[in-house]
């Protein structure tokens, strides 16, 4: 190990003046830094307070000995890394098996060989440096790992949606168009054909009984009435159906290539129209409130679809958070709610605040609600990726901030901040 590169140091444990003497000598000829400690009680506390490289512990100590010191040092987490290395005159097998089997990495014997000492320092120092520089490797590509597989999750997951939803959006389509372009001419035929028979009324106003009676049958007066209402439901179900087929188009835009300029408002309504029919009240809870208090924001640069599936993750965990609400209990003479606020920061953020006064989440959660695989909800319900996934898109791919607000029993608010 090169002198220059130990940086830490190491801690010698022994109560006797000239074995100190003679490893301080040895360790400080090659540039090694030390420390002293004479019992194993002291040489407990100073670790505690400031862990050193490598220790050289004593086996025979007043108070308690080697090995005790050893074996607590070893069954304290902030201290059992560090390797130890027993200075003794005791060479029998079953001290030296003791020993290791408490955690030790080696032994010097008394009395010490300068040469030998240095040797094995060096060697268990190289060893621990090499050991947590694996340990690092394997933590990085641990996390490079986990962040490749979020990637292809999120890569797929919005390939797939999004060419569901464009194909289901284009199926409506077509229909809907069919449908839409052919009230008004029906609009025209079914006035043309009114006005026709209120013509045959006033001309011929005694009919005969064979007629009389169809029109008492059909209860002419009250169709040709509710012909109107049939008619402005199919215009208002058309449209409806439309603005539904839009939401679906533009929430699955094709835009992971390059950014578009887009209009954010726009992406949080298309999504709301997909989650309508998780917003309606079911059995179990009244509607969810949807209270939108939008800011002025101008067009921003940003992978829109991409920022559909925030919105879309974000929105879907508030309704779900209300439904766990409601069974435990936790909502009853409030309305759910869901609030969506958008706002300029500074001149830099666009700013997307959505809260929900669901359940909350716990404190100790909240710090890995982002953590690819994690989830709050129960087996069969969460994989864990939505989060991480709108994490990686705020985040990584437009430099924003994506934060949490929450207290258990007292609601979730997410902050979203793009960049102008």
């Amino acid at each position: 190990m090169n002198k220059k590169s130990n940086t830490g140091f190491i801690l010698i444990v022994d109560d006797n003046p000239t074995n100190l003497s003679v490893l301080c000598e040895a360790l400080n000829s090659e540039g090694f830094r030390f420390r002293v400690a004479v019992d194993g009680e002291s040489a407990i506390a100073q670790v505690e307070r400031n862990q050193p490289e490598l220790i050289l512990l004593d086996v025979q100590m007043p108070g308690i000995d080697g090995f005790e010191t050893c074996r607590r040092l070893k069954t304290n987490p902030v201290t059992q890394n560090i390797p130890i290395i027993f200075t003794t005159a005791l060479a029998d097998t079953d001290s030296k098996t003791k020993g290791f089997s408490l955690g030790a990495v080696d032994y010097i014997p008394k009395p010490f060989a300068q040469e030998e000492v240095i040797a094995r320092v060096r060697v268990h120092l190289q060893l621990k440096q090499l050991t947590e520089s694996l340990e690092q490797q394997v933590s990085d590509r641990t996390k490079a790992l986990q962040q490749a597989q979020v990637q292809l999750v999120q890569q797929e997951k919005l390939s797939t949606l999004g060419e569901l939803v464009a194909g289901i959006g284009h199926e409506i389509n077509n229909p809907v168009n069919f449908i839409s372009s052919n009230i008004p001419p029906l609009q025209e035929y079914i006035e043309a054909i009114t006005e026709l028979l209120l013509l045959y009324q006033q001309e011929y106003p005694k009919p005969t009984t064979k007629i009389t009676s169809v029109i008492e049958n059909l209860d002419l007066d009250f169709i040709l009435e509710d012909i109107k209402k049939i008619l402005n439901s199919l215009e208002i179900g058309s449209e409806r159906i439309r603005n539904l087929s839009n939401s679906l188009r533009n929430f699955s835009r094709s835009d992971s290539d390059a950014k578009i300029s887009a209009d954010l408002h726009q992406g949080l309504d298309s999504t709301l129209m997909i989650l309508q029919h998780r917003l309606k009240a079911n059995s179990q809870r009244q509607q969810i409130a949807v209270i939108k208090n939008y800011g002025v924001l101008p067009q921003l640069n940003c992978y829109l679809g991409q920022m559909n599936q925030v919105f879309m993750n974000i929105l879907a965990n508030a309704i779900d958070a209300l439904d766990e609400a409601i069974i435990q209990g936790k909502i009853r003479d409030v309305t759910p709610q869901i609030k969506i606020a958008t706002s300029i920061e500074s001149e830099q953020f666009a700013v997307i605040r959505i809260a929900d006064n669901g359940i909350g989440i716990p404190e100790r959660l909240k710090k890995r609600l982002f953590e690819p695989l994690f989830t709050t909800k129960t087996v069969g319900k969460g994989t864990g990726l939505g989060l991480s996934i709108a994490h990686e898109i705020v985040v990584q791919k437009h430099k924003g901030v994506l934060d949490v607000n929450s207290q258990s029993g007292m609601g979730t608010e997410f902050i979203i901040k793009i960049p102008i």
